[in-house]
Order: structure tokens, then C-alpha cells, then sequence
């Protein structure tokens, strides 16, 4: 049971943080009573208001353009279509499917960034905090808004301003994709998605419903209609819509619904949530942060209801929103009521059954509970994360070490370093040692890029600093040894050059990490080399251009030669580059090292260009001669 508890705990508090965080602030109820007015005074646009330090930023409920799209479920990339807008994004490993996003939703937003971007900047330094809200496809409007703002404020240190979105009753918006690169960002928190109970807005494209189209545009003006009036009744409205728009869409997305819930894996569908769940009723109401578990309440909740309940629940949301902020997982007596959990996370998954009023529905109710209990397992990539951790710290004496074996290359008598010392190793039991150790650590480092590509590791898990850090130390360290070797067992001869054809996938996923890291704008010049050349392909390029070098002396063909000769004078530049700038190790500098050879050799030949030019025909000073 301690195992258990531990495993949800995490799950439970996240939820109970955010529950905690807007039932003690007004935010919740002045985003709705925004949201309420844009519906009323703004139809097709939006309104802002501030009060105090926050500013609300309100999308009307009343949008038709992206509920008239004769596809209601076609998606498109979001690079393709959003002019760089949310370029932050874009960050997806190549086993994944690219971004995207509904496409009338995109067109949508399209049509008001230009005044909302003039909106923005009139706000910057007036207010702390941003709550962009809206209902029904409003609520889409409002979250493409937020990620362009946490996109553009990701430029800004510290940013100006903290950024929430709260929307209620609204359409899900894009794929696995587009929720993953959420994740990675670590937005999910920003995001706030009020579904009351048996609403069919937020549940719609989870269904096939192209066939539909016109029983949905009849539904969206019956709710329009609805928004603007002051009929301070819902129960009953719907008698005005006719039943076959009502049947047939509930039937139609509960079908749909109830298979994607019982489906193992959520990519059975099109549109994957994002951010927390708050799905809230007369009880009160519980949040949830697992796909799974958002898909599996859905459809419990949904399925308790009835067509009529489907359309008006949609229209109650300031009744819910209320009862919320007075009611949010309002803790019950269990000694009153017999019930004493056996544990913490025992009495979290109670508490949230009882806020989600289905206890007394049985059998729903048992699935309830199982659908709350799997709301744990969204901690598992972060437990792997913790258990990768303890496997990183067993590692450290491998890679000790081989940083012991280059500190004595570095200072041995033959002045080769570290590179030349392993590429020219002997049988000895240190340098099998090493090579061991070499292998230890890339079974290590394959197996996290395996679970980061089975979605196993947290989807952030390439932006933790330790983690970033970590690959890139290993690589400066082991990936010369890997290139030593490649050469060393004449690799290159079969297979071609290290670069382009030995290189492990491993070390361009972790260049990419440590590209993509968040870094200081300034950063200190060295003072002495580093402990590690900055480049760990150096000796890469210089077998390179030991092989042009070569081959510009027995070159025949003029321009052949003329390549040749400029790509080495390249290699030259960036390597003094890296000298001047102290980004090399001292192993590269050493007497009798691969580059140290590789220069001597190189000055020669220049030399030899100046003094006896009819042995170089067609170049003086390493120029083309006409």
C-alpha cells in the first residue's frame, strides 16, 4: 500500500495545487464573468479588461468561421501555417508526427493576432499576470493566443509578465504532437480547461463527425443564440433544438468516445488534451492531468447523462464555476461516513470520486475509481527519471576512470595525448580497461535515448540541466576514443569518413540537447584550455584533413586540387579558432599529437608551394593560377 500511495501522490497533489490555487483566488470566477460579457457585448472578438495587476484577456463564445469548416477535424502542421509564430514549438524528435493543430481553430486565430499583438503590447509593463480566457471555440482562440505569448516571452529574461488560460467548455485543438511539445516546454501548467459534466462541446472531435456538419452549425447558433440572452433559465432550453440534432450527435460521440477510452493507448485519437482538467458539476468539481484519464472521465461523465443534458450543460457554467470556488475537492468527514482510507492516496481517490458526484453510480463508479487510481501512472516517466538517476551515479567510477587515463596520456613521456595514446594502444590491461568502460557507458547512454524514444522519460527530460550537462560531459570524453578507434580498425577505408558515416545517433541527439539549452547571454573567456576539447569531433576533422592533405599532393586535376587546398585552409581557421578561444584540451597541442603532426606537415607543404613551384603546378600561394 506505501508503494501505491507513493506512486500517486505526486498525481494527486499537482491536481489538489491547482484545485488549492483557484479556489483561493478570484481568478476562476472574474475569468468567467469575462468570459460571460465577451459573449454578450463582443460576438466574433474579444474584450479586455484589467483589474488590478491582471489583465483579461476574453475570446467570445460566438465564433462561426471555425465551426462552419465543412471538415470539422482537419488538421494542419503548424510550422507550415503559422509564420514562425510559434517557433518554440517546433522542437519534435524525427520518430514523432510533426505538430499540428485544427485548422479552422488556426484561421481563427489568424484573424485576431494582429490586434491582439497592438492588445499586448499596450499591456506590457502595466500588468504582473495575463488570464486569456473563452468559452466553446472562444476557449481555442484563447490557448492558440496563450502559446504565442509564451512563445514570444520566451525571448524575455526574467519574462515581463506570468501567463494563464483558462477556457470552459472548449473543443480539443491539436495532436499527440502538439501536446508533447506543451509538455516539453513545461506549459502544461499554464493551461486550465473547465469541462463541466456532461457537456458535448469539449467531447466533439473525439468523434467522427463530417457526416454531421449540419447538425453541428445547428447546434453552435442554438448556443449562440443562448450566450447573448438573458434567460436566466437553462433547464429545458434544448426542447428548442429538434431531437434529431440532439440524439444523434450525443449517440454519435459517445460511440466514438466509449472506444477511445477503452483503447490501451490514447493515439487511437486524432486529438490528444493538453494542460489540467477541471471537470466540475453540483458537487464540486476534481482535476485530472493524464491523457488517459481525461479521455476515460469524459466519457464516464458523459455517459451518465442524456442528449438534453449533453446541450444545456454547455450554457451552465456559471452556476459550476460558482460552486467551484466554494467546493473544489471540499474535503468530506469519512469517520462520519464509515470510511476510513487505508492510506493518503486512498483518501485522494475518495475525495475525487465524491467531488465528481458518480460514487452513487454504479457501475460507473468502480470505473471511476480505476480511472482516477491510473491517473498515477503519469508519474512513472518521472519515477524512470529518478531510477535513471541512481543508474547515472553506479556509472561515475566508469567514467572516472577513463578522465584518470586521460590525465595520464596527457603527461606521459611520449607527448601523444589522449586521442593518439588510445589510437595507437597496445594490448595492455589499461587501455582494455578503458576500452570497457567506453562500452559500459554507451549501453548506458542508448538505453536512455531508447526510453526517451518510447515515451518512458518525462517529455521535458531534454531540457533538465543534469541531464543536458551529463550527455554533454560523456561526449567530450568518449566520443575522441570512438573516433580513435573507428580509425584505428580502419573503419574509414570501408566505410568512409567518421562523420558522415560512423557517427552514433547518440551524440547528435545530445549536440541538439546541449544547442537547444537555455544558456546565459554572455559567456566568460577562458583563462586556461578547457579540460576537454569543446569539440568532441576535432579528431574527426583532423583525420579529415590528414586525408586532404594527402591526396592534394597526388591530385592531377587543377580544380580538384583547388578544393582540396581551400578545404584544408578551412580546417586550419577553425582549428586556431579554437585554439585562440582555449576550447581545446592540451592533448591536442601535444608534441607529438595526430593535429600537432597534421600542422607541421601542413606548413611544410605551404612552404614547399613558396620555394619550389613547379612541383605544384597551377597554385601560388595556395591560389588558382589562370
Amino acid at each position: 500500500m506505501e508503494t501505491e500511495a507513493s506512486c500517486g501522490q505526486n498525481s494527486f497533489e499537482m491536481s489538489e495545487t491547482l484545485a488549492t490555487f483557484l479556489a483561493s483566488t478570484p481568478l476562476l470566477e472574474e475569468a468567467w464573468r469575462a468570459c460571460s460579457l465577451a459573449n454578450a457585448t463582443s460576438p466574433g472578438a474579444y474584450l479586455v479588461r484589467q483589474i488590478g495587476s491582471v489583465a483579461y484577456i476574453a475570446f467570445s463564445g460566438i465564433q462561426m468561421s471555425a465551426g462552419s469548416d465543412q471538415n470539422c477535424r482537419n488538421l494542419v502542421y503548424l510550422g507550415a501555417e503559422d509564420g514562425g509564430l510559434f517557433a518554440p514549438l517546433y522542437r519534435h524528435s524525427e520518430a514523432e508526427e510533426p505538430i499540428k493543430v485544427h485548422h479552422g481553430m488556426l484561421k481563427l486565430f489568424f484573424s485576431m493576432i494582429p490586434s491582439l499583438q497592438i492588445q499586448i503590447a499596450a499591456l506590457m509593463g502595466k500588468v504582473e499576470s495575463i488570464v486569456i480566457t473563452g468559452q466553446c471555440i472562444g476557449g481555442t482562440t484563447a490557448s492558440l493566443s496563450a502559446l504565442w505569448l509564451l512563445c514570444n516571452l520566451l525571448s524575455m529574461s526574467p519574462p515581463p509578465m506570468s501567463v494563464l488560460c483558462i477556457t470552459f467548455g472548449s473543443p480539443l485543438l491539436g495532436n499527440e504532437s502538439f501536446h508533447r511539445s506543451i509538455l516539453r516546454q513545461r506549459w502544461g501548467g499554464n493551461f486550465c480547461h473547465v469541462v463541466s459534466k456532461h457537456d458535448i462541446m469539449p467531447r466533439l472531435l473525439f468523434a467522427e463527425i463530417v457526416n454531421h456538419i449540419p447538425r453541428i452549425q445547428s447546434l453552435l447558433q442554438f448556443w449562440h443564440c443562448c450566450m447573448t440572452s438573458t434567460h436566466p433559465f437553462v433547464e429545458g432550453l434544448s426542447s428548442q433544438l429538434p431531437c434529431d440534432v440532439k440524439d444523434t450527435l450525443f449517440h454519435c460521440v459517445l460511440k466514438d468516445l466509449e472506444l477511445i477510452a477503452q483503447a490501451e493507448d490514447p493515439s487511437e485519437s486524432l486529438f490528444w488534451p493538453f494542460g489540467s482538467y477541471v471537470f466540475c458539476g453540483q458537487e464540486g468539481a476534481i482535476c485530472v492531468e493524464n491523457v488517459a484519464s481525461v479521455i476515460k472521465m469524459m466519457y464516464l461523465m458523459l455517459a451518465t447523462g442524456s442528449p438534453s443534458h449533453s446541450i444545456e450543460d454547455h450554457l451552465r457554467y456559471g452556476d459550476y464555476v460558482a460552486k467551484v470556488s466554494k467546493q473544489l475537492l471540499k474535503a468530506r468527514n469519512f469517520h462520519e461516513e464509515g470510511m476510513i482510507p487505508d492510506s493518503s492516496y486512498e483518501a485522494g481517490v475518495a475525495l475525487a470520486l465524491q467531488s465528481s458526484d458518480l460514487t452513487a453510480k454504479e457501475p460507473v463508479a468502480v470505473k471511476a475509481k480505476e480511472c482516477l487510481q491510473m491517473a498515477h501512472h503519469s508519474d512513472k516517466p518521472n519515477l524512470t527519471a529518478a531510477y535513471l538517476a541512481i543508474k547515472l551515479s553506479k556509472i561515475v567510477p566508469f567514467r572516472a576512470e577513463i578522465e584518470w587515463y586521460k590525465a595520464c596520456c596527457d603527461e606521459a613521456d611520449d607527448q601523444m595525448g589522449y586521442y593518439d595514446s588510445f589510437k595507437l594502444r597496445g594490448a595492455s590491461r589499461r587501455e582494455a580497461r578503458v576500452n570497457m568502460n567506453r562500452h559500459r557507458l554507451a549501453q548506458f547512454w542508448d538505453s536512455v535515448i531508447l526510453m526517451l524514444d518510447n515515451n518512458k522519460l518525462p517529455h521535458d527530460f531534454d531540457r533538465r540541466e543534469k541531464w543536458v550537462n551529463a550527455s554533454q560531459s560523456y561526449k567530450l570524453l568518449v566520443e575522441p576514443l570512438d573516433i580513435a578507434d573507428y580509425y584505428r580498425n580502419g573503419k574509414h577505408i570501408e566505410q568512409g569518413h567518421y562523420m558522415e558515416h560512423g557517427r552514433q545517433r547518440r551524440y547528435e541527439i545530445f549536440d541538439k540537447w546541449w544547442r537547444e539549452r537555455s544558456v546565459p547571454e554572455e559567456e566568460n573567456k577562458r583563462s586556461k584550455f578547457a579540460s576537454l576539447t569543446q569539440d568532441s569531433c576535432f579528431w574527426a576533422k583532423v583525420e579529415e584533413a590528414r586525408d586532404w592533405l594527402d591526396n592534394v599532393r597526388s591530385e592531377s586535376d587543377v580544380r580538384r586540387r583547388h578544393q582540396l587546398w581551400q578545404k584544408i585552409d578551412m580546417f586550419e581557421g577553425y582549428a586556431r579558432t579554437l585554439i585562440e578561444n582555449k576550447e581545446v584540451s592540451k592533448d591536442v597541442l601535444a608534441k607529438n599529437s595526430s593535429f600537432s603532426r597534421w600542422m607541421g606537415d601542413w606548413k611544410e607543404m605551404k612552404s614547399q608551394v613558396q620555394k619550389i613551384p613547379q612541383l605544384f603546378p597551377g597554385f601560388v600561394d595556395g591560389e588558382v593560377v589562370p
